[in-house]
Formats: C-alpha cells, sequence, structure tokens
C-alpha cells in the first residue's frame, strides 16, 4: 500500500483501540508517528492469580474499562471525538471475546460520529510500532515478530503489505517463556520474570536443543525446548538433585535467542537485507536486543526495535498502523466482526 500524496493534505488523527488479550489500551496517534496519548490499563496482577491469561474474566474486565480508557486517551491528547480522522481497531488475531469488545467500541463510536473505520491486524500492528520512534525507518524491511502468540519473520514490502516467510510450528516463543517459567516457580508473566533472573544464572550451563525444521529453514519450534526443560527439571527432582533457577532460566533463554538469532540472520543473508526491524512482547527482552545488534552490526545491517512500552500490547502501534491504512484508502464497513485467527495480509 503505497502512501497517497493526494491525501496527505492535512493532519490525520486516529483515535486507536487494542483489545486483543489482557491489556485495554486506546492512543490517538498524529500522522502515524506521533504519540499524543496511550492510554493502557493491565490486567496482568489479576490474570497473575490464575497463571495466565482468562479468557471470560479479560473480556469482562475490557468492557469495564474501554470507556474510561478511551476518555482518558482523548483527554490526554486535548482532542475531542470530533477532532479525530478515523478510529482504528484490532480486529484480530487475538481473545475472541475480547477482540469483540474492542470491535464494538470502534464500530460505535466510528457510527456515531461519522467517521471512517479502520481494521488493523494485530501483528501489523507490532511492526507498526518501529515506526513511532524511528522516523527514518521505511519498507521495504525485515521484521522478525516474537510474542506470547506468535513468532514471525516477516518481509515487509510496502505499508499494509507483507510476506510471512518463517512462523512457528507449534508453540510461540513467548508461550514457551511463560511455561518455563511456570515449571521453575517464576510465575506468570514468565517473559520479564525469566528475563530478570536469567542475569543471575550462567547461559551456558545446561545444554538444551535448538530445534531445526526440516525443509524449512526460516520457521521455528519450541516445544521440543520446552520439553526439555521440563524433563531435565523432572530428573532432577526424581534424582533428588537441585537445580539452579537462575541457570535453567539463563541456558532456556539463551537457545532460545540463539534460534531466533540463526533464523534472522539466515534470512538478511540469504534475501541481502540492510534493515532489520524486531517487535512484539518478547522484543523487549535484553538478552534477544543485545544478541540481535550485535549479528546486525556485524554484518553492517541497520537494526531497530522499539521501546518497551510499545513492545507489549498497546494502542499507540495499532494507530500508527491504521495511519497508513487509512492513506492507503481501508475503510470498513459496520459488518467488521472479530477474526481470532487473521493471517497477516488477509482482509
Amino acid at each position: 500500500m503505497c502512501m497517497k500524496e493526494d491525501i496527505i493534505k492535512e493532519d490525520i488523527w486516529i483515535l486507536a483501540i487494542e483489545t486483543s488479550c489482557d491489556e485495554t489500551a486506546a492512543a490517538v496517534v498524529k500522522n502515524g508517528r506521533d504519540v499524543k496519548s496511550n492510554v493502557i490499563s493491565s490486567q496482568i496482577a489479576l490474570h497473575t492469580l490464575y497463571g495466565g491469561v482468562v479468557p471470560e474474566i479479560a473480556s469482562r474486565k475490557h468492557i469495564e474499562k474501554i470507556n474510561q480508557v478511551i476518555e482518558a486517551a482523548l483527554d490526554e491528547a486535548g482532542v475531542s471525538i470530533g477532532d479525530i480522522d478515523a478510529v482504528g481497531v484490532t480486529y484480530g488475531p487475538g481473545l475472541v471475546g475480547a477482540l469483540l469488545v474492542g470491535v464494538a467500541e470502534a464500530k460505535a463510536i466510528a457510527y456515531a460520529a461519522k467517521k471512517p473505520l479502520i481494521g488493523v491486524h494485530h501483528i501489523e500492528g507490532h511492526i507498526a510500532a518501529n515506526y513511532i520512534e524511528h522516523p527514518e525507518l521505511e519498507p521495504p524491511f525485515f521484521s522478525l515478530v516474537v510474542s506470547g502468540g506468535h513468532t514471525h519473520l516477516v518481509r515487509v514490502k510496502d505499508y499494509g503489505k507483507f510476506d510471512i516467510i518463517g512462523r512457528t510450528r507449534d508453540d510461540a516463543a513467548g508461550e514457551a517463556f511463560d511455561k518455563v517459567a511456570r515449571a521453575i516457580g517464576l510465575g506468570y508473566p514468565g517473559g520479564p520474570k525469566i528475563d530478570k533472573v536469567s542475569k543471575e544464572g550462567d547461559p551456558d550451563a545446561i545444554v538444551f536443543p535448538r530445534a531445526h525444521v526440516a525443509d524449512a529453514p526460516y520457521d521455528f519450534s519450541f516445544s521440543g525446548l520446552k520439553s526439555a526443560v521440563l524433563n531435565y527439571i523432572n530428573g532432577c527432582r526424581m534424582k533428588g538433585q537441585e537445580y539452579s533457577q537462575a541457570d535453567v532460566a539463563a541456558s532456556f533463554q539463551k537457545a532460545v535467542v540463539d534460534v531466533l538469532v540463526d533464523r534472522a540472520m539466515h534470512a538478511v543473508e540469504e534475501y541481502h537485507i540492510k534493515t532489520f526491524a524486531i517487535a512484539g512482547g518478547v522484543a523487549s527482552n535484553s538478552a534477544l536486543r543485545a544478541a540481535l545488534k550485535e549479528a546486525c552490526e556485524e554484518r553492517g545491517v541497520r537494526f531497530y526495535y522499539p521501546s518497551p512500552v510499545y513492545c507489549t500490547d498497546n494502542a499507540a502501534m495499532i494507530g500508527a498502523a491504521a495511519y497508513y491504512e487509512y492513506i492507503g484508502g481501508t475503510r470498513l464497513g459496520w459488518d467488521l466482526n472479530a477474526i481470532p485467527n487473521l493471517k497477516l495480509g488477509e482482509r
């Protein structure tokens, strides 16, 4: 989707809504990269009680918080609905009940205010998070999207145009982090906790497997790694041996990072990439950032990553993506629905 210069005659203000999982978020974004507000109501403390996200509880909390979050975003930006040019909303993928809350809210606002409705793919939003802090970044480039539900290696051909060249065959990287964290007693959410504990451990203490998918050099698989960690822990318990929580965390994290960097750099070399960006919740992992930065520098590749607040689910990234969809001519109707398994690039 190339930008249409004839459309960009004045500033475009997007009200964006994100409710794909357990964050109720709203933002006001000007011209795709200028974030005027980014309000997030997190449910992490609530879901920690259950060891993970409970979909029905997440949906109910979205209903409770959505109006407050949108009002706060508008107030912080100093604008009203009348000042908004379009309403952008995540409509997939994600938890269907959670998505429906955001989609219904966005449709109601857009209809009442007579504003265009822009549906945004959640992964497209994560990729677009890089535009917010890096004004020089423009397609084409490659992006590694790593989150609790997705692990994708994506070629960003243009704004809104993507090719997925690699994906996970089973667990997403973030999902593996959560499961291993639970197994070694760290609890939920696993990613930040493993990242923190790993700093106290030896990443070479335990050699965990790095899976390769036959005939798919860019694909990922983390279920075997997760099983190897569980088997190691159970083996220690059966033998009455203690194990180091920090060493297990650090060794597991190193195995994940090695696989992600290996696939990413393989794509960099094969496709002759000069610009690479990372996105998604796991993109805030300090070991992954450091390893990718070093690998890209060695190859003369420009490396981009968002600040942690734009890595986790937020509405600013949805506003950034919605802007480029808007100027590319995307307009959706009142029949827009939540699509929990929406594929990147589909409409």
